[in-house]
């Protein structure tokens, strides 16, 4: 699976981005598409997932209230809607997919995912 993230920029604070996600390649194994992000010397933080089936989705409370997450399961694009965007949230965001059959089940875990796209940054300016 190849996936290619895009909508990354940068706004000031309590703007809002929608970042894309399109996978290309083997999409019919994905079972579950979720967003993370990254700052410097930080690890990896998990955001949101979402079931490609279903549709059910889960934020930490990071995200939670201010982030959607949402899929498109025909053009195999998953979305994160943000809003009210903070200088905090300033970080390199990633697109992940599950392919493992419990990534179904635990799409609100960040260990279901398996596969990382390439990152794209997302700056807030206070």
């Amino acid at each position: 699976v190849q996936l290619q993230a895009s909508g990354g920029g940068s706004v000031q604070t309590g703007g809002s981005l929608r970042l894309s996600c399109a996978a290309s390649e083997r999409t019919a194994s994905i079972q579950a598409l979720g967003w993370f992000r990254q700052t410097p010397g930080q690890e990896r933080e998990f955001l949101c997932g979402i079931r490609k089936s279903s549709g059910s989705s889960y934020c930490t409370d990071s995200a939670k209230g201010r982030f959607t997450i949402s899929r498109d399961s025909a053009k195999n694009t998953v979305y994160l809607e943000m809003t009210s965007l903070k200088p905090e949230d300033t970080a390199v965001y990633y697109c992940a997919v599950g392919l493992r059959s419990d990534s179904r089940a635990y799409y609100y875990m960040p260990a279901a995912y398996d596969i990382y796209g390439q990152g794209t940054q997302v700056t807030v300016s206070s």
